[in-house]
């Protein structure tokens, strides 16, 4: 179960922190719709409009059931990530969104966010380079690619930069139809999209899959299937997360397994050379 949101810190009680890792420069990205920038939050009101925009998609679009100031989504572990933006340049809104706990970090709040979620014990080695992503969102109205592109774009040049060498993180998928889908698609990725053993993760609250599932062929969606095609695994089974009314399959991806036909999406022109 995630942890019930709680107010944030303000970023300025962090800066002298963020010495420790390097955020890239804001880039831009023209597509044949839009025009975006990818940018690191530095500013309070600027971890605000992603706080917004998760609030958008996570409450109204999704349900969740969220607590703490109106109209926004926030939790303890804002104040210790990084925030990554998309924004359109025309309208100046934010309308996609990573927050990313770096290791050093995660030691100082002392545990990671999908620790409230999985046993992530066979996982520790990697912990000094790993990087924890979540709150993935993105606007209704930019869910065409551009913008996942780029936010994964913004992720690439961040772990380059510091030298990170893992990224974890829950993909969460909806169970609105009571988690059938959500079984289903479970039972599709085990044969060929699971980590090895020794990098499993085991839900504290599991789904029941075997109460769900219905045998029905499902497609993965859209962020599942990014990942799984970049090069990313399935830690094991989903976790049931009834505050958000999600199953959660956390999704473990090392920049050693990339595959070089999705690496220009990840890691930019210059660093696939």
């Amino acid at each position: 179960m995630r942890e019930l949101p709680t107010p944030t810190l303000p970023l300025a009680s962090i800066l002298s922190l963020k010495r420790r890792r390097r955020l890239p420069r804001a880039s831009e990205t023209v597509t044949a719709q839009h025009r975006l920038q990818v940018a690191w939050a530095r500013s309070d009101e600027e971890l605000r409009e992603a706080q917004r925009l998760r609030y958008r998609v996570f409450a109204e679009e999704m349900g969740a059931q969220l607590t703490g100031p109106a109209g926004l989504d926030v939790d303890s572990f804002d104040a210790y990530c990084d925030h990554l933006l998309v924004r359109d340049l025309d309208t100046l809104k934010v309308v996609g969104t990573y927050r990313v706990l770096p290791p050093h970090q995660a030691a100082r709040i002392g545990r990671l966010y999908a620790e409230s979620e999985f046993d992530v014990s066979r996982l520790t080695h990697l912990r000094s380079k790993m990087v924890e992503v979540g709150r993935s969102c993105v606007h209704p109205d930019y869910r065409s690619g551009s913008v996942i592109m780029s936010l994964w774009a913004g992720l690439g040049a961040y772990m380059q930069q510091n030298g990170y060498e893992t990224m974890l993180g829950c993909a969460s998928v909806a169970m609105a139809d009571g988690g059938h889908f959500a079984a289903n698609l479970y039972c599709s990725l085990r044969d060929n999209s699971l980590t090895a053993p020794e990098y499993r993760a085991f839900p504290h609250t599991p789904l029941p899959i075997d109460e769900l599932q219905t045998g029905t062929e499902v497609a993965a969606p859209l962020l599942i299937k990014g990942y799984l095609r970049l090069g990313a695994k399935i830690c094991g089974a989903p976790a049931w997360d009834p505050d958000f009314n999600t199953a959660d399959f956390l999704t473990l991806f090392r920049l050693s397994d990339i595959n070089a036909r999705y690496a220009r999406h990840f890691l930019g022109d210059e660093l696939t050379r």
